[in-house]
């Protein structure tokens, strides 16, 4: 089974939530991770979440108006890039987009939608 781990703004852990939903509703053959807490700069959350993140096959990362200026996000994007782990940028709202941050230049970044999710975790 593919694991998948899920960076995001704290702020938009409903859009987490929904994912996980999404995937338990379509039976999906892979489990997602998160590491999400609301102050993620001590030693020891960097430290579990980069084992956490070299442990999965793929990052997806929820996108919204929050995410640039989501610090503990960008540094689990980083962390990904670093490692190699591919990731995959997903807006949450349709017709409110936010900046895509620097952390994923260069990569692919979709709006919502199961199949296109569905469609990277597949390729990894």
């Amino acid at each position: 089974m593919k694991k998948v781990f899920i960076s995001f703004a704290i702020e938009d852990k409903f859009a987490r939530d929904h994912l996980i939903h999404q995937s338990e509703d379509h039976r999906a053959p892979f489990t997602f991770y998160d590491m999400s807490v609301k102050n993620p700069w001590d030693s020891s959350w960097k430290t579990r979440c980069r084992e956490r993140i070299k442990q999965c096959d793929g990052m997806v990362t929820l996108l919204s108006k929050r995410t640039r200026n989501a610090d503990g996000a960008k540094w689990e994007m980083k962390c990904a890039v670093d490692e190699g782990i591919p990731i995959i940028g997903v807006h949450i709202h349709k017709d409110d987009k936010g900046q895509i941050p620097l952390e994923l230049e260069g990569k692919k970044v979709i709006n919502w939608t199961w199949d296109g999710i569905n469609k990277f975790i597949d390729s990894l």
